[in-house]
């Protein structure tokens, strides 16, 4: 199995993400894109120390970008939507 900090990229911080974590207890996360929804459970249930319930997942397909001339594409990438338990949370921005 992968490592967990490789399988987890970033939280995507957004106001669909606020909203959804205010709404229904989830967090979105960039995950890598060859990672299965179980390989992400465990990242997340070992990282953040919380019972996850269900995840679900979005691929993306990275733009394509121009600069003069040349073109070129950003990598593509996936969305995982990570369901927590009741009682769980992840906070962010605790500090701030």
């Amino acid at each position: 199995m992968k490592r967990e900090y490789s399988i987890i990229a970033a939280p995507v911080i957004t106001e669909k993400g606020t909203f959804v974590n205010e709404i229904g207890n989830q967090v979105v996360f960039q995950v890598r894109p060859d990672a299965n929804k179980l390989e992400i459970k465990h990242a997340v249930e070992r990282l953040f120390k919380v019972k996850v319930l269900k995840v679900r997942t979005s691929n993306f397909l990275g733009k394509i970008r121009r600069v003069g001339r040349a073109s070129g594409r950003r990598p593509n990438w996936k969305k995982a939507y990570v369901t927590l338990g009741e009682g769980q949370r992840i906070d962010f921005f605790e500090q701030v």
